[in-house]
């Protein structure tokens, strides 16, 4: 019973973590789809070429959100494939702090984040050259309204301000007044400006509070829902963690190493914290290899995949995308396990 409510209160942590970021993401691409149209496309179209470096320098940062806000981006085509990517190869998730809490080297620390945010740049980078060329990198609109439209939401409704008395008492109040503008000319010109001008005030405030109380709303609802489905998961994978035991992931990852930088991948695709915690701290302490290591950690993209799988509606491309990112990961352990590479 005590595991489980440390599990549950490291679920319910790790989720309200996510939270802030989400709910920004979603207040940015409500705005972006209500309020700025073809200048929001331009500039998404100018950034989708350096999109892999900015995204994979973010992913530095220890903190798994990013990766969860690049998942809801692309879910709304505002970024490529290979910023996601990016962004999921580099993300550093407990890395950093692992690393830190241990007084692991700091030039060894920098190194292996270094390297994963190198990889993060290339691979990216490589995706959409690729996808361009096979004109398959989207139109390079954004599809904000379509996710909004899967969850049922309503994002996509216009607000449209009702009348009120007020507005109404003005618009009459105007035109009693042209009635008598050859007696009192100046009278009516002083009548007419400041009659007009207060009901525009009026009318523009009306709209404005309403557009934005309808953009936070609708970000409330996405972010609460996927928000649910993350805390679900985190609490199973939690779970199975915990049970299996870091010893028997030792056992496991240490027996052979080609198979420790298969199995070390996999457990990377894990979507919990726990995962890359256990591989940072099998590495520190000499249980796993360098290859291993790299392999797991370039997959342990925090959140990123379990919140595309809540987000994107095409299934199939998102397990393109989560298999794409686990055969890297395992291509780079491999390679830096031939090489003999030790950070």
């Amino acid at each position: 019973m005590e595991l489980f409510a440390d599990v549950l209160v490291d679920s319910v942590v790790d989720t309200i973590k996510l939270i802030p970021f989400l709910l920004l993401t979603y207040i940015a691409m409500e705005a972006l789809e209500h309020g700025t149209a073809g200048t929001a496309e331009r500039l998404i179209a100018r950034a989708d070429k350096s999109g892999p470096v900015v995204g994979a320098a973010l992913g530095a940062l220890p903190q798994c959100g990013f990766s969860a806000m690049a998942a809801t981006l692309y879910a709304g085509r505002v970024i490529s494939a290979g910023t996601l990517v990016a962004v999921i190869l580099s993300t550093s998730d407990e890395l950093i702090p692992v690393f830190m809490a241990n007084r692991v080297n700091f030039g060894q620390m920098a190194a292996i984040v270094g390297i994963k945010v190198l990889i993060g740049m290339v691979v990216g980078l490589v995706v959409d050259v690729i996808l361009r060329a096979l004109h398959k990198a989207g139109d390079g609109h954004p599809h904000i309204a379509e996710l909004c439209a899967r969850a049922h939401c309503h994002c996509g409704d216009a607000y449209l301000p009702e009348p009120s008395d007020h507005g109404h008492a003005h618009a009459h109040g105007h035109a009693h007044d042209h009635g008598h503008v050859h007696t009192h000319e100046h009278g009516h010109a002083h009548d007419h400006v400041h009659t007009h001008d207060h009901g525009h005030a009026h009318d523009h405030d009306h709209a404005g509070h309403g557009r934005w109380w309808h953009i936070v709303h609708s970000a409330l609802i996405h972010t609460g829902e996927v928000s649910l489905f993350i805390f679900g998961i985190t609490l199973v994978f939690g779970l199975a963690i915990e049970l299996l035991g870091q010893e028997a992931l030792a056992g496991a990852l240490g027996t052979h190493p080609v198979r420790a930088v298969f199995l070390s991948a996999l457990i990377g695709l894990i979507p919990n914290c726990g995962a890359s915690v256990a591989i940072s701290q099998l590495y520190i302490d000499g249980t796993l290899a360098t290859g291993p290591m790299l392999a797991g950690l370039l997959v342990s993209g925090g959140m990123g995949l379990l919140v595309l799988f809540r987000t994107n509606y095409d299934q199939h491309q998102n397990v393109e995308i989560a298999a794409f990112v686990y055969a890297v990961g395992v291509t780079c352990g491999l390679v830096a396990s031939a090489l003999g590479i030790v950070f």
